[in-house]
Parts: structure tokens; C-alpha cells; sequence
């Protein structure tokens, strides 16, 4: 069962060409209301690294969400050659659903090399193995909740991930805007770079604004709760593989005006700094 999620993972960020330009992408139902924050961010990617040179990658990505994405419908993605200089390509990639824009974004890419390095260190937490997993909601606990977060909870996902501090999303306690999570994919892939950076743009979206909820005693299942994924950098500074074991790295220095910021580090288990991001998400409670 994981192959067969983690295979259609990969064909949902391997677009379609309708020419030099455009391309064009299925939605994959994951449970949620809308398209999925994190399958926009690597779709857009992968659209951006099919108009250019295979020797350069992708080291940073910023994107502004500008509207829900329709999960019943495809997503036209629309590629801006804006430069190819002599070590580093730019491109302007917008999403595009219903004749409106969903997703503005631009992708730099640098071919490899050498100079001066450092790194932060990884936090010390233990290791992936002696991470429980997280354990199922029960029955009863699901029949509370509304149909959609009944599926998002209740489907196998091609992701696993390891919570180094559990939290009960049904009854949060506050506590300090910090958090730690291992994750890898199910399943094994091939050793492209490129495929592995997009689903990294994936998987980047989870649980990163939820950091900025932490000290307030509430989570996405809080009653009236409205989140959503406003903006979304990321930085890409060593090669990884997203099918084995990574630590992302949480904080949330701010939250104001309903709106939270997050950033993440994202490590390897042998604590190799690969990547870096930062978010800001709308943070609502709605009137009854």
C-alpha cells in the first residue's frame, strides 16, 4: 500500500507539457476542504525545473497563496523564462484554476559549486526508531469531527511521521511554539535530485504554521478555526533524499493580527542541514 501511494505522489508531481511553457496538473484527495497547500508548492516546482538546464538546481522557492485550490479540477501551471544567466536561471511560475491565478511563485536555480560553508546544529532529540508513531484516532473520536477531517484523518498518506513531542490536536495544552518532527516518504524513489527537491516543496507544508498555534491552547480541529497557508519560502542548501529519515525543525517567533509565522530547519538523521523554510498563515476563530 505504501508503493501504491507513494507511486501516485510521484505521478501528481510529474505535470503534463501542453507546450514550451505550460503544464498541467492533476489534484490529489487527501481529506482536506482544498487543494493541498504543499501539492501546489511541488507541482509549481516541478513545472519551473522542466524549462531548465538539468545541471542547475532549485536552491530557493518564495510563493504567495492567493486562492483555495478547487481539488475537483486540474491546475494549469504557467512557466516565465525570466533569466538564465551564467551560473544562476530565474523563473516566475504562476497556478492558474478557473481562468484565476492560485499561486504566484519564483524559483531560483544555480549550477554547483564550491565555497566557504557552516551550518547550524541539529537539535538533540532521539533518534526516528525510538519515536512512536502516532497513534489512530478511535472510532468515536472521528464520528465527532466533520466528514472532511474524518477522510484527512483516516487516509494512509505517502508520508510517515514522528512526533518527538506528541500533542493531542483534540484537546491541546499550550506550551512554548517549538516542535520536532521526523518524516520520510513510504517507499523508496529514484535518485533524480530534482524529484526529490519537489517533494520536498511537498511534504514542507505539514504541520509547519500549526507551530504558531502552540501557545495558544488550539490546533485545526478547534471549533470555528479557520487556517490557512498564506505565503512560503523555501531554501535548499545540501543534496538529501526525502525517502529516508529527515528532522524537521520547528518555531514560531510571532503571532499577531491573525496572522502566524513558522520557520523550519530540516535536517538529516546524520544532522546535515538540507533546507530551510518559513511561512506565514492566517490564524482565525469565526463567529459562530
Amino acid at each position: 500500500m505504501s508503493d501504491n501511494h507513494v507511486g501516485e505522489l510521484v505521478e501528481l508531481i510529474e505535470l503534463e507539457r501542453l507546450e514550451d511553457n505550460l503544464f498541467r496538473g492533476q489534484s490529489r484527495d487527501i481529506g482536506t476542504r482544498f487543494v493541498f497547500g504543499g501539492q501546489v508548492l511541488g507541482q509549481a516546482l516541478s513545472a519551473a525545473q522542466r524549462t531548465v538546464d538539468p545541471k542547475r538546481e532549485a536552491h530557493s522557492l518564495h510563493a504567495y497563496f492567493l486562492r483555495a485550490g478547487d481539488i475537483n479540477a486540474p491546475i494549469v501551471y504557467s512557466v516565465e523564462r525570466t533569466r538564465d544567466g551564467g551560473s544562476f536561471s530565474s523563473r516566475r511560475v504562476v497556478a492558474i484554476q478557473h481562468g484565476q491565478p492560485i499561486l504566484n511563485g519564483s524559483i531560483s536555480f544555480q549550477e554547483p559549486e564550491e565555497g566557504y560553508e557552516h551550518q547550524m546544529s541539529m537539535p538533540e532529540v532521539p533518534a526516528p526508531e525510538d519515536v512512536e508513531p502516532m497513534p489512530a484516532m478511535s472510532l468515536e473520536q472521528l464520528g465527532r469531527l466533520p466528514e472532511k477531517t474524518q477522510r484527512w484523518l483516516g487516509i494512509d498518506g505517502p508520508f510517515e511521521f514522528r512526533h518527538v513531542w506528541p500533542r493531542d490536536e483534540l484537546r491541546p495544552a499550550k506550551r512554548p511554539p517549538y516542535q520536532h518532527i521526523w518524516f520520510r516518504l513510504t517507499a523508496p524513489i529514484d535518485d533524480t535530485l530534482s524529484l526529490h527537491q519537489a517533494l520536498l516543496a511537498y511534504a514542507s507544508d505539514f504541520h509547519l504554521i500549526g507551530t504558531a498555534t502552540l501557545p495558544h491552547g488550539i490546533s485545526y480541529l478547534t471549533r470555528n478555526m479557520q487556517m490557512a497557508s498564506l505565503d512560503h519560502a523555501l531554501w535548499f542548501h545540501r543534496p538529501f533524499r526525502i525517502d529516508e529519515w529527515l528532522l524537521y525543525s520547528f518555531d514560531s517567533p510571532t503571532s499577531q493580527g491573525a496572522r502566524g509565522l513558522a520557520r523550519g530547519m530540516i535536517y538529516t538523521r546524520d544532522g546535515i542541514l538540507v533546507a530551510s523554510t518559513a511561512q506565514e498563515g492566517l490564524i482565525r476563530v469565526r463567529p459562530d
